[in-house]
């Protein structure tokens, strides 16, 4: 009886440390998890170690509060004006109530996939052809702020929504490749046109520039040979005045020299005879003979015997 005894109380003993051990339960970081008991919600244990009631709590749901992404498939959605286009979205979320996330809804990641499939729906409704495919960014503002105030109720914060691809028609796909052929060959129209018209007047400008140091260098050179020539007759003026200031000077060293010899008549005679003779060779057409030319004859031949007699 005594070793029955021992074996039970060791059973129980290993029974109640196994029991206990059991309902140990250590929260690792970024998870929580949701605590009923009887049935009913009790509590929410976030990281550290915790200890469950045996029998009585349970873990009813662990939640991870790490930011999760889900990508949804292309849903088919129509623009303002009727064209029918597939758009795939990713959603960028975050658990921050795990109570609320795991009694809010049955189903919450189907919850979003509906409500970002119906919420598309209404903002793309709204916009033409043209203006979603240019308006990314107002999309996904809108939706991220239609889809965060919806599913706060469920413990869920919507940080993000990215359209990730729009896919319309493949008729209105070539229709715009057809668009934007034609816009980028404009463009290149444009651009050789600017091109072209640029050169032209460069060119044109460079001409005028050209033109306009070839005026300047004539100008220049008809300037400089002005004043060369002004030089060259103020020279030749200064020279005929030189000369003519040595002959007046040589002219009157003459008679100053003719004065200082004190000469007799017939030396003034024979002068006026060469004087004479001299207008006689010119051009003249009538010669002014002086009265006493008779007297200056006979004095020419007396001195022309005396010099033959020498």
């Amino acid at each position: 009886m005594g070793l029955i005894k021992l074996i039970i109380i060791l059973a129980v003993i290993i029974l109640l440390v196994a029991l206990i051990v059991t309902n140990i339960r250590i929260v690792p970081q970024a998870r929580a998890y949701v605590i009923e008991r009887l049935g009913a919600y009790n509590g929410t244990w976030q990281v550290g170690l915790h200890f469950k009631v045996p029998l009585i709590d349970k873990v009813a749901r662990k939640v991870s509060l790490k930011e999760k992404v889900i990508d949804f498939p292309p849903q088919p959605v129509i623009t303002k004006d009727n064209v029918t286009m597939e758009i795939d979205t990713v959603v960028y979320f975050q658990i921050t109530d795990p109570k609320s996330y795991t009694y809010g809804v049955e189903s919450p990641m189907d919850a979003i996939e509906n409500l970002t499939a119906t919420t598309l729906r209404n903002i793309i409704g709204d916009l033409e052809l043209d203006g979603t495919l240019t308006s990314r960014e107002l999309i996904n503002s809108k939706m991220r702020m239609v889809l965060d105030e919806a599913t706060d109720p469920w413990g869920i914060k919507i940080n993000r929504v990215e359209v990730k691809n729009i896919t319309p028609p493949r008729d209105i796909q070539m229709a715009m490749e057809k668009q934007m052929r034609a816009e980028r060959e404009r463009r290149e129209a444009i651009l050789r046109a600017e091109g072209e018209k640029k050169s032209a007047i460069l060119i044109a400008e460079g001409q005028k520039e050209s033109m306009i140091l070839q005026a300047e260098a004539n100008k220049e050179s008809k300037i400089l040979e002005a004043e060369a020539k002004k030089e060259a007759a103020i020279r030749e003026a200064e020279g005929e005045a030189e000369a003519i200031r040595m002959v007046q000077q040589a002219t009157a060293d003459g008679i100053k020299m003719l004065v200082e010899s004190q000469p007799n008549k017939e030396v003034i005679a024979l002068q006026s005879l060469e004087a004479f003779e001299k207008a006689a060779d010119g051009q003249a057409t009538k010669i002014i003979i002086p009265s006493d030319i008779a007297s200056l004859a006979g004095l020419a031949t007396s001195v022309g015997e005396l010099v033959k007699e020498k």
